[in-house]
This record gives structure tokens, sequence and C-alpha cells, in this order.
């Protein structure tokens, strides 16, 4: 069963049979109150738009259209790669697409290498460091005003 309502003139909420009240207005225009109170403010002229609690109101600081409003689409982040300092971007896909086994033999091989190389540099560095005679010593460092500079102490963290 459909029950037939009518809108109120100034709120423009719906106004089912038995409430409300009419006005008719000296031209013949017939408006249709809600409440006496809805009535009032018409007739006092006072605008709809600036009561919160009318649909004019509403409509106007775009309340209450939820079902409208569809969600805003958000760009998803484009992956992409970058090369490494030391390492093109080419070599990195190549390195990718190795199988693991070969990466990690080939991992272990370059770790010997640096270890082997590590074995020597000390025993061969201990040799060139140790050159003894007079030209080796050094004079004492000169302060600011020509005398032997003054040992600086550590204060707190730098």
């Amino acid at each position: 069963m459909v029950i037939k309502t009518d809108l109120c003139h100034y709120t423009e909420y719906r106004i089912y049979p038995g409430h409300g009240q009419k006005s008719v207005a000296k031209d013949g225009k017939v408006s249709f109150f809600i409440s006496a109170k809805a009535d009032s403010l018409f007739h006092q002229r006072i605008k709809p738009v600036k009561l919160r609690w009318t649909q004019a109101w509403r409509r106007m600081n775009k309340k209450g259209k939820t079902d409208e409003n569809t969600k805003k689409r958000t760009r998803k982040a484009q992956k992409f790669q970058k090369a490494i300092v030391g390492m093109s971007l080419d070599d990195l896909k190549k390195k990718k697409a190795m199988k693991p086994e070969l990466r990690q033999a080939k991992e272990l091989a370059a770790k010997e290498a640096k270890a082997r190389v590590a074995t020597k540099k000390p025993a061969a560095a201990g040799k060139a460091a140790a050159p003894k005679g007079k030209a080796q010593q050094a004079a004492p460092a000169k302060g600011p005003k020509g005398g032997a500079a003054a040992p600086q102490k550590f204060k707190g963290k730098k």
C-alpha cells in the first residue's frame, strides 16, 4: 500500500497524512508546512539555507550524499629497478636470472679470492713499512709560536 506524502514547502521533509498545516497566501499560492515552527520561520522570511536542520542547508553544504560518492582511485606505485653503484642494470638483471647454485658458487669463489689477497698483504706490508735509518725519524711538530705542539686532550663526544 502506497501512502501519499507531501513535501514541506520550507524544510523539504515528508509530511504524512493527518500532519502538517496548510497556509494560503493572498495571491492564492498554497504552502504546506510540517510544523508551526516551519510556518513561522517561512513567514519571518528566514532562509532555510541558514538553518542547519533543513534539507536546503544540507544540500548547500554537501551533506548526506553517501550513495553517490565513489571511492577516489589511488595510483599504484610503479615498480622499477635502479642500477647500484659499481654495477649496471644489465649486470643486475643477468645476476638475477642466474640459477641460485651458480650464484652461490661465484660468491664463494670471490670470497676465497679476497681471503687469499688479504693473507698476502699483511706479510708484504710488514716488509715495506720497516726500513730503519736516521731519515725516518721526524722532527717534532711545532706549535703556533714556534715551540713544540702541546698534546691535545679529548673532551666529551665529538
